[in-house]
């Protein structure tokens, strides 16, 4: 029975240890780090970069030595019925049988090979090309991992404002019902009052609604639940981005963007496509060298295999291609229009980041002069909240326009959140346009987090 009891304990200590952790608080660099272990994409761009290294050993081997090993065993069993003089017959029996083994070595060195030394060259362009698009999935993963964590934020807060002003507007009714009862109100105040009431229960409704699915979206992508997240910091101050130039953020986009790396990789990938079926109707000069072993069992006669044999052979072999039925020049030609397509391709890319680093420039610019601008409403709205209050404590207010005024407040309280979130997500939209977000922006952003 004791056993018994201290299995039991040791399994209760174990949950609420798991809920312990479960509960933990995580921040923006703790939700990264975690998704980086969990988050299958991210985990299968893992693979795609260690199959892409392998592009580049591929195409090293293609110059190397190539050695071979063949080797055989045949069963010989020769019957003949011509006659032979006597002094052969001795040497050339008319039946005989026997085995006869055979192995040889075989070594390849290219020592001109145009076409193999483009291979090797769009190899390794391939190899890049692999890092390039690594690069770009682990930004791909920052970037969701800090919308899916801002949006939980977001959405908490829109709740919380939500919520207060669903009380705050509540007060007001009962404050209006209390007046009716006692025959000091109007029924006008009270109806308004509910019917404002209602409204926000269905704001409320919406709010909860969108938090869930803000939550269920970071559990999806960060494999942790999405409680106890660090808000932002109250001393939060937005600045502009460094530098403060659109035209180098759009430079700086066209050199560095891993989509314009991509589509650079892919056309010098094409270019060597084309140099390869260029050279392909080149000649090629190998090294060939060779070791040969044989011998024979049983009684077969020795013109059928030598017994004992030894063969060592070094040689030049040369290769020339003559005519290939036209499949070279179409290759090249279809390569041609490739790099053509790669060309263009590159083209869209460069101005597809010039107007995303615009976008996410403007947004980060934007939003500094929106979020100063909000507190500064928000500020308004809360004084003119309380001078209405007492204007209608002092009978120069209604009950209508007190909660109008809260309204105000309230709505300004959701656009100054709303502002403040729009900014962090357009700092991480600038960084990923300029190839630069990474986990040193993700803790840069983690430092306008509240510390607990």
């Amino acid at each position: 029975m004791k056993v018994k009891h201290s299995a039991v304990r040791w399994a209760v200590l174990g949950v609420l240890g798991l809920q312990a952790l479960t509960a933990h608080a995580i921040d923006l660099v703790g939700a990264y780090e975690h998704a980086l272990r969990y988050d299958p994409a991210k985990l299968a761009a893992d693979e795609a970069l260690a199959a892409g290294r392998e592009k580049a050993v591929q195409g090293d081997a293609l110059l190397r030595p190539r050695i071979g090993l063949t080797a055989g065993v045949n069963y010989v069993d020769s019957r003949s019925s011509s006659s032979l003089p006597p002094a052969l017959a001795s040497v050339v029996p008319s039946d005989s049988n026997g085995s006869v083994r055979q192995a040889s070595v075989q070594l390849t060195q290219p020592l001109y090979d145009a076409s193999a030394r483009a291979d090797k060259q769009q190899l390794h362009q391939l190899s890049a090309l692999a890092e390039t698009q690594f690069d770009q999935s682990r930004q791909d993963l920052a970037q969701r991992v800090a919308e899916a964590y801002f949006g939980v934020l977001l959405a908490e807060e829109t709740v919380r404002v939500v919520q207060a002003e669903k009380a705050a507007i509540g007060a007001q009714r009962d404050r209006a019902q209390a007046r009716f009862d006692v025959g000091r109100g109007k029924v006008t105040d009270l109806q308004e009052a509910q019917a404002r009431y209602d409204q926000v229960q269905t704001k409320e409704i919406s709010a909860l609604s969108n938090l869930d699915l803000r939550r269920a979206a970071f559990k999806e992508a960060i494999g942790l639940p999405a409680q106890d997240l660090t808000p932002l910091a109250t001393s939060f101050a937005p600045v502009a981005p460094q530098p403060d130039s659109l035209a180098a953020w759009q430079a700086k986009g066209e050199d560095q963007s891993t989509l314009v790396r991509v589509r650079r990789s892919q056309l010098e990938i094409a270019g060597a496509e084309i140099g390869k079926h260029k050279l392909a109707g080149r000649p090629t000069l190998n090294l060939v060298a060779s070791y040969t072993a044989s011998d024979q069992s049983g009684g077969l006669s020795p013109l059928a295999a030598s017994d004992n044999q030894r063969n060592a052979v070094v040689g030049l072999q040369l290769n020339v291609p003559l005519y290939a039925g036209g499949a070279i020049d179409s290759r090249e030609r279809e390569s041609l229009a490739r790099q053509r397509q790669a060309d263009q391709e590159l083209s869209a890319a460069r101005r597809d980041v010039r107007l995303q680093v615009q976008d996410a420039y403007l947004s980060v610019k934007t939003n500094v002069s929106r979020i100063a601008s909000f507190q500064q409403s928000l500020i308004s709205a809360r004084s003119a909240l309380e001078a209405t209050t007492l204007g209608r404590d002092v009978g120069t207010r209604t009950e209508l326009d007190v909660l109008d005024a809260q309204q105000r407040s309230f709505a300004a309280e959701l656009d100054l959140a709303q502002a403040r979130f729009d900014y962090l997500l357009g700092r991480v939209r600038l960084a990923a346009a300029v190839g630069e977000l990474g986990e040193a922006d993700l803790r840069a952003l983690n430092g306008w987090l509240a510390t607990r």
